[in-house]
């Protein structure tokens, strides 16, 4: 197997290199105004360590994949083309209105328990650029009023005229019957030939979701249109680069549904969010090859705190119906809690509070952390590492970046100690503290909503701030077990290096699996079969067109269903039934449902008597592939401590004064040794930081457990 992995941060683009049966980590500053440039660096730099050089490199890997946070930071910066949309007559103001949670959408809790002070977000499609047309068809995919053709050519001149960019065209029904969508889009291009409307996109709402819903449907839509162009760009960019370079294969994409797909089968809404869930897909890969039970992955990078949740069996949970920065958004997406919690995440003053707020900004890569020295004059998480003794300003990112604590220490003086009245220790003291303790209610919340316990989990502590702040994490959180995975600062990397072609299909259905009523189970089985082939037949055809052959195409039935009248809709996994033939699979389904809905909610919680209906049909195909492999996770034996490399005065919390600490260096980091706390481990990629009370047992492939004493 030979392969490159890339997840390109907000701070810096992390490589994952393997080559045989070697495994090479690699980071690089992220380039945000040329994303192949980083990718370079990063991938220069793991040939330099493999002996290689990157032409033969590309010439012989088998794949590159990409994650990228581009789509994510594009939406929160407003970046995009200007975007128009056509809509059904009599649904002009469905997209501006929302629904009734709308003002509350992507805000944090307290911000949605006091929705009146609550702002609506800028619009992406204004008013003014929405257009109806006039047509209608109904639930059940029959044409009620059809479609007017010169009402549609006036409609599109209108919109082209007021200078759209990009097209949207959600129409009601449309999943049930997409007749007027296809022939919208064919009267545009009729109207507007390719070689003079240009690189416009134009984007029907059915393909881009099957199911039911027209806002949800139209939001996923138009954020999708918003993204397209430079994800378009950003990602051909990639793929030019790599093809100037000797690679001549499609390049690969990482999906935030824990699949991938080449960047022609990709749509921009996939791509959301796909860095840090391909850690969650490493983590859920970890659990399942070492046993290692129920799991919370995090990954503290620069820029951001992401928490995923893997539970024992190396079940991911996904969000049916996600939210998206401020939009409510309907495609299948690997369940991810974000925290603006990384090592660039600014410290600032709470005046309500009197207190030192953490987050959401963050200082990035371009200026960085005010100790990187390039401009950054606002104190970070980074700095208060740096101050507190936990840094090597020499050998910071392998000597990469050298960091200037005089810099820090400014910082950190002009903007806090004065409003605070503390000295500069104890400001890095709290920051160090409070952004430990932020993660951990993060994890506890991730945890307790869903029935689970923290001290059940063991944490994985990944990212390049991730085996920093872990103890501290820990401590906060209650968590007792906690794993530096392998290659933990570049996890999400080498998570994007397993993952598997995949897409989801899915369509709206209304089948009641058990009417209460007449006590009735379903039993048109054609007809849900019938929705099953055809979104089997979408799904061997995307993997097809990718070049793979049919019967390496495999397929998992997916079904949406509730107790009665619930809001609540719970997908189960259908895997040992992919068709309904009998009384026998209708029952399995509902006994499939009941175990999934009870393990989650409670033994009592089950309501079969309210009915059970289904409201939504998947198909996730896929083909498998090679995989990284990962070594046992046990410890045990004899060890010994390892000789110190110097020692270092350094600042913990719970402990007045300055600690002399035992500094080590890569080499502490094998099978044979445990590393006592308090001590600091620096690494070419990261820092271990062991807080008094905590030890550290390296297993053989380069995995760390931090356990207490």
């Amino acid at each position: 197997m030979k392969r490159i992995s890339v997840d390109i941060g907000g701070t810096f683009t992390d490589c994952f290199f393997v080559w045989d049966e070697t495994y090479i980590e690699a980071k690089a500053l992220t380039t945000h105004h040329n994303l192949a440039l980083g990718f370079n660096e990063a991938l220069d730099l793991a040939c330099e360590r493999a002996g290689l050089d990157r032409s033969t490199v590309l010439k012989e890997v088998d794949s590159v994949r990409y994650a990228t946070t581009l789509g994510t930071n594009a939406l929160i910066e407003r970046k995009g083309p200007k975007v128009a949309a056509i809509v059904t007559h009599g649904f002009e103001d469905t997209i501006p209105l929302s629904r009734g949670r709308g003002y509350g959408e992507g805000l944090d809790y307290s911000m949605q328990q006091n929705l009146p002070a609550a702002e609506r977000p800028e619009p992406i499609v204004p008013r003014h650029m929405i257009r109806s047309v006039r047509e209608r068809i109904n639930s059940a995919g029959r044409i009620v009023a059809p479609l007017d053709a010169e009402d549609v050519r006036t409609v599109v001149r209108e919109l082209v005229d007021a200078g759209a960019e990009a097209l949207v065209i959600s129409l009601v029904n449309a999943t049930e019957n997409p007749v007027h969508e296809l022939a919208i889009q064919e009267i545009l291009l009729e109207e507007f030939p390719a070689h003079e409307l240009g690189a416009i996109p134009v984007l029907l709402g059915h393909q881009v979701s099957g199911r039911k819903g027209e806002y949800v449907r139209a939001t996923s839509t138009i954020i999708d249109a918003f993204l397209h162009e430079i994800m378009f760009h950003a990602l051909s960019q990639l793929s030019n680069n790599l093809r100037d370079s000797g690679y001549d294969r499609p390049m690969l994409v990482i999906h935030n549904s824990g699949g991938m797909a080449q960047m022609n089968s990709t749509d921009s809404l996939q791509t959301i969010h796909s860095g840090p869930i391909a850690g969650v897909g490493a983590a859920e890969h970890l659990s399942g090859e070492t046993g290692l039970g129920h799991v919370i992955s995090t990954d503290m990078g620069g820029t951001s705190f992401d928490i995923g949740l893997v539970p024992e069996g190396g079940v991911k949970h996904y969000d049916f119906l996600p939210t998206i920065d401020r939009w409510l958004v309907s495609v299948p997406m690997v369940h991810l809690d974000t925290l603006g919690a990384g090592g660039g995440s600014i410290a600032s003053y709470d005046r309500i509070h009197d207190s030192i707020k953490i987050g959401p900004e963050s200082a990035g890569s371009n200026p960085g952390p005010a100790c990187y020295d390039r401009g950054g004059l606002r104190p970070t998480v980074t700095d208060a590492d740096l101050l507190l003794g936990y840094l090597d300003p020499d050998n910071y990112a392998n000597g990469y970046i050298k960091l200037n604590p005089k810099r820090s220490r400014f910082a950190v003086e002009e903007t806090l100690c004065d409003v605070l009245d503390m000295e500069v220790s104890d400001v890095a003291r709290a920051i160090k503290d409070g952004v430990d303790e932020q993660m951990a209610i993060g994890i506890g919340k991730e945890l307790r909503v869903r029935g689970y316990l923290p001290e059940d989990f063991t944490m994985l502590a990944y990212g390049g701030n991730g085996p920093l702040h872990a103890c501290g994490v820990a401590r906060h959180a209650g968590i007792k077990r906690v794993l530096a995975p392998p290659f933990s600062s570049v996890f999400s990397a080498c998570g994007a290096g397993n993952m598997k072609q995949l897409h989801f299909h899915e369509r709206g259905v209304h089948v009641t699996l058990y009417n209460p009523t007449t006590r009735r189970l379903y039993d048109d089985y054609a007809e849900f079969n019938s929705v099953v082939e055809e979104l089997e037949a979408r799904g061997r055809e995307d993997l097809v067109r990718q070049g793979f052959a049919t019967e390496d195409v495999k397929h998992r039935l997916e079904v949406d269903m509730r107790y009665g009248n619930q809001l609540l809709t719970q997908a189960v996994a259908m895997e040992e039934i992919s068709r309904m033939t009998g009384v026998g699979d209708a029952l399995a389904m509902i006994r499939t449902f009941g175990d999934v809905y009870s393990h989650r909610f409670g033994a009592s919680s089950a309501a079969p008597e309210a009915g059970i209906r289904c409201n939504t049909i998947r198909v996730a195909s896929y083909v498998d592939g090679d995989v990284v492999g990962f070594d046992s996770l046990e410890t045990g034996g004899k060890r010994t401590v390892p000789a110190a490399a110097g020692m270092r005065r350094a600042a913990f919390i719970g402990h007045d004064g300055l600690t002399d600490t035992p500094v080590y260096g890569q080499t502490a980091l094998t099978h044979e040794h445990v590393v006592p706390g308090p001590a600091i481990v620096t690494t070419e990629n990261t820092t271990y930081l062991v807080e008094p009370g905590w030890r550290l047992e390296p297993t053989r492939q380069g995995a760390v457990w931090f356990l207490q004493d």
